[in-house]
């Protein structure tokens, strides 16, 4: 029989190992691609799932000091417990590069920040910035201490700024006369400003503070800025009550134009250095000061305190009136008697004078 070749029955054993090697690498590519979406499903929750914690609160602030390191950063940051994963943080903060580019600041941290969202933000040195309010304030002493509380400066920093009189003589004022450039109000700050930018700024907002029709007023009354500060920080410590602040700073200008000692008895709570006090003796009118304006002519020779910006209005503002003479009111409502003469003062004196002695205040 001869031998003969059809085509049909050729390589018979192909098409199964085709088949196969088709199944084998569909499967290795199935496999593959459940390992790829597994890996890429953990860079996506490493990258955007959120890893801050801030607890009930909406929102947390971390405080990254000058000079800080990353071991720094995650200090501040794992004490305060706000992160969930640490070594996902740490390894995107590596891969972009955070760790050797740390920038200080206060940061506002969210529950739905991711470990990018974190690093990129830290990384950016985009802070929140900080409130800034400053009131109530009798020495550069305490200013200094009111204001490290707020902003990273150190007190010690704003302290020696204003004892440097080449840095005042850069903002034109005397080391007496440095509350003149502080205008009590809330301003924004980033939180790790230095003592020297800051001082700078108050310098700024000064100038706009006095506006023009301010210094239109100032020519008015004939006073400087100094001269109604200094007066304002008087007026301020007379009376609480914003409504009655032009009518005493009125008695004062009275007393400053018929040449009158101003006799005004926050300055000798200042001079005595004692601001506790509350009712102002016979022997204290003996301090030897120049702020004692019951034996000095003329205004001291600077801010006794902090003025509000209502009491600077005040001066700008005064009442024109007679009065020559006023006392706390003895029904202590924070309130004042006035008077014309020194007879009708002297009786309304009496009066608070009295009421003290009730209430048993003898100093």
């Amino acid at each position: 029989m001869s031998e003969y070749y059809h085509p049909r029955y050729s390589n018979s054993s192909s098409r199964p190992r085709r088949f196969n090697f088709l199944k084998v690498f569909l499967i290795a590519l199935l496999l593959l691609i459940i390992i790829g979406g597994f890996g890429g499903w953990k860079v996506y929750n490493m990258l955007f799932d959120p890893n801050v914690y801030t607890g009930s609160d909406n929102a947390a602030f971390v405080h990254i000091p000058t000079g800080s390191t990353f071991e720094d950063v995650k200090n501040e940051l794992y004490s305060k417990e706000l992160i969930i994963n640490k070594s996902n943080f740490e390894l995107v903060s590596k891969l972009n590069k955070y760790i050797n580019a740390v920038k200080p600041g206060r940061y506002r941290l969210t529950d739905d920040m991711g470990n990018l969202k974190l690093v990129r933000l830290l990384r950016s040195g985009n802070q929140a910035p900080v409130n800034v309010i400053f009131n109530n304030i009798r020495t550069p002493e305490q200013l200094a201490g009111r204001i490290a509380t707020q902003i990273e400066t150190d007190s010690v920093s704003i302290i020696n700024l204003i004892n440097d009189t080449s840095f005042l003589d850069s903002l034109g004022v005397k080391r007496n006369s440095v509350f003149t450039i502080l205008i009590p109000n809330t301003y924004e700050f980033y939180w790790n400003t230095t003592a020297r930018v800051f001082m700078e700024r108050m310098k700024r907002e000064s100038e706009k503070f006095w506006s023009a029709e301010r210094n239109k007023k100032l020519d008015l009354i004939k006073m400087n800025r100094h001269e109604v500060i200094t007066l304002a920080s008087i007026v301020e410590k007379e009376t609480n009550m914003n409504d009655e602040k032009a009518r005493v700073a009125g008695v004062y200008m009275n007393r400053l134009k018929r040449g009158w000692l101003l006799e005004a008895d926050p300055t000798l709570v200042f001079a005595h250095g004692d601001f506790e006090i509350k009712r102002v003796l016979n022997i204290h009118k003996e301090i030897d000061s120049p702020y004692n304006t019951y034996r000095r002519q003329g205004l001291p020779p600077g801010p006794i305190c902090l003025p509000s910006i209502s009491s600077i209005d005040a001066v700008l503002n005064y009442e024109e009136h007679e009065y020559m003479f006023f006392c706390a009111s003895d029904d202590f409502s924070g309130y004042h008697s006035f008077a014309r003469t020194l007879e009708q003062h002297g009786v309304n004196a009496q009066r608070y004078r009295a009421a003290l002695n009730r209430r048993k205040i003898y100093k």
